[in-house]
């Protein structure tokens, strides 16, 4: 048994080890010179939190440890006494100097969902401090005074990656670990539980936003137009061409008016963020699809003397969609600030289809000549014209 124990003893520090947080930490000291009470590894962005709560004094003393999502980026905790989210929170935020490197902490009292100007918050702050800890994290510390009743808090934290010249925190990352940094802080038992241990309804909404988005207006509607541009030019896949152009075009508009509405949906639960270029080519594009869909209906023959009008704007409508729609889908992207295996993914599913486009556009325009050529051939030589390929 001394031997199994011997033996695992490494494991066990190694365990520790990467736990990382409260696990292997030492002790913190408070201000008044004692350990902290408490101790919690928050469940986003690879924070801890240490708190003590004096309820005589009515005083929560916590030190905060995260790492900024990039070098020279900042860290921020606070305490939301309305709400869960962003708005109404009041908050620790800690920064590097421009000037001399060193870090400082400012408060704000943040009334909607942009960080707005330092200044007083809802909680009486003394003792605040900020310092960069040897593992490339910070360290947030001071009192606030939350009163003599607290009993269970709304806290939410944030990292980002740079500040401004002047001092200012460029915005946050919007992932999900961003998205759903918030926590119960339980002052009478000691623990910090999660909001929403699923990642938090409202980045859920995002991602299936994102993901119908991707695949309606920057798949399935570019696969669609391949079908339609390259397939008729053989004879022998007309008309299946047709059918799986409007198949691709008619389940990629269902899939992307889901994508679209889920966007609507989040802009007006997402009071006070506006990301205005992005819905603004977001309506473009679902207007002009609908207009698309909608002209199906008024398509003239083909022998009527419209009809290479009408194809003229089915085309320009229809690559306008696309070009947006894929446009729009990396600004998305951006603003979700998505994992970079998405993104590579999502451009590798691009490059191929433009691979086969431009493939087939080689190919179709070898047939288109060589059918010509072979049809002028038969005009000259005995007036007969070829049927080609």
């Amino acid at each position: 048994m001394a031997m199994l124990v011997l033996a695992l003893l490494p494991l066990l520090a190694a365990s520790a080890s990467a736990a990382g947080g409260c696990a292997a930490e030492a002790p913190l000291p408070s201000p008044n010179g004692n350990a902290y009470a408490a101790c919690s590894d928050l469940p986003r962005l690879g924070a801890t939190v240490r708190w003590t709560y004096d309820r005589a004094a009515g005083s929560l003393s916590v030190a905060f440890v995260a790492a900024p999502a990039a070098p020279g980026g900042w860290v921020a905790w606070g305490l939301n006494p309305s709400g869960e989210g962003m708005a109404g929170a009041q908050a620790l935020l800690a920064a590097p100097s421009s000037s001399s490197g060193a870090w400082a902490v400012r408060t704000y009292n943040i009334s909607g969902y942009a960080l707005g100007a330092p200044g007083p918050i809802a909680f009486p702050a003394t003792g605040l401090a900020a310092e960069l800890v040897a593992d490339g994290r910070v360290r947030v510390s001071g009192t606030l005074g939350v009163g003599q009743g607290a009993a269970v808090l709304n806290q939410l934290w944030q990292v980002g990656s740079a500040v401004s010249g002047d001092g200012v925190p460029a915005p946050h990352a919007m992932g999900g670990d961003n998205l759903a940094a918030k926590a119960k802080l339980d002052l009478v038992r000691q623990t910090s539980t999660s909001s929403d241990s699923g990642g938090g309804g409202l980045a859920r909404e995002r991602n299936i936003h994102g993901v119908l988005n991707a695949v309606s207006w920057g798949l399935l509607l570019p696969m669609g137009a391949i079908f339609a541009r390259y397939l008729k030019t053989f004879r022998s896949a007309d008309p299946a061409w047709f059918y799986l152009h409007v198949t691709c075009q008619i389940i990629g508009y269902g899939v992307g008016v889901a994508g679209w509405a889920t966007g609507i949906n989040l802009g007006n639960e997402s009071n006070g963020v506006t990301y205005g270029l992005h819905r603004s080519i977001g309506i473009a594009v679902f207007a002009l699809a609908t207009v698309q869909v909608f002209a199906l209906f008024v398509r003239p023959r083909k022998d009527h003397k419209y009809r290479v009008y009408w194809n003229a704007y089915h085309h320009a409508v229809g690559y306008a969609v696309i070009v947006l729609g894929i446009l729009n889908i990396f600004k998305g992207m951006a603003i979700l600030g998505v994992e970079q295996r998405w993104r590579t993914a999502y451009v590798a599913a691009v490059w191929v289809l433009g691979a086969v486009a431009v493939t087939l556009e080689a190919v179709t325009w070898s047939v288109v000549i060589r059918r010509r050529e072979a049809e002028q051939h038969g005009k000259t030589s005995n007036g007969h014209v070829s049927h080609g390929v």
